[in-house]
């Protein structure tokens, strides 16, 4: 890989080739992996295979590629992928539920990226019955310590005197976001588990299980962020 200025002066000296031939002008495309790209007579290697996938993350597994502590793994889950991968965002080692995971960086970054406003909607087991004034209160959101927390999309689900059930969604990923939204609020989270990411749903997908994305979960994951 190289700079955009760098790149240009590689073809104002005609060291660039596309499919056997010599590229003089700037901005010329080509599509690497499918066109023959040579500088100084080297081939640029294709792409690696992009990989996206959904796991249900369990209970008590670390959404990191190693940890001093040895606890259990995401990657142990996924024994059967063989490329550098890694997730998209965190899961807390006690939050349950769909996590993105992939060797698409860009795609990682965006749709974890404040600017772009992706949501995550999350199933959430309150401790005892929740008021329909701290409904509203995480709606319109909390200042956090780190910032404020911005509004939410909240609703009851069922609730009774032992505990409460609401779906949640946020548009930030903040560290443990909705168990301290749910705290300012008044109130315990017992259970949390993301059932959806942007376009992307957890659905039937069962608990320690992955698959691959299909070409239409990915397609408008990139239509949300703007990469297509």
């Amino acid at each position: 890989m190289t700079s955009r200025r760098n790149a240009d002066q590689l073809i104002k000296s005609g060291k660039i080739t596309v499919n056997g031939k010599v590229v003089k002008e700037l901005g010329t495309a080509a599509v690497w992996g499918l066109d023959i790209i040579l500088v100084d007579g080297q081939e640029i290697s294709a792409p690696s295979e992009r990989l996206y996938l959904i796991l249900n993350k369990p209970f008590g597994y670390i959404c990191s590629l190693k940890d001093p502590e040895g606890r259990p793994l995401i990657t142990d889950l996924l024994k059967d992928i063989h490329h550098r991968i890694y997730p998209v965002g965190r899961l807390d080692f006690d939050t349950l539920g769909l996590l993105l995971i992939t060797n698409d960086g860009e795609w990682a970054h965006r749709l974890t990226h404040p600017r772009y406003h992706v949501p995550r909607t999350y199933k959430v087991t309150v401790e005892g019955r929740i008021t329909d004034q701290a409904i509203t209160r995480l709606g319109k959101g909390f200042l956090l310590k780190d910032g404020p927390s911005g509004p939410s999309k909240t609703g009851l689900v069922t609730r009774n005197d032992r505990q409460s059930i609401i779906r949640m969604t946020i548009k930030q990923g903040r560290t443990r976001q909705v168990r301290r939204m749910i705290e300012a609020a008044g109130f315990r989270v017992v259970h949390l588990i993301r059932i959806s990411f942007g376009n992307i749903e957890l659905g039937d997908l069962k608990v320690g299980k992955y698959r691959h994305l299909d070409r239409e979960e990915v397609m408008g994951s990139k239509k949300l962020v703007g990469m297509v």
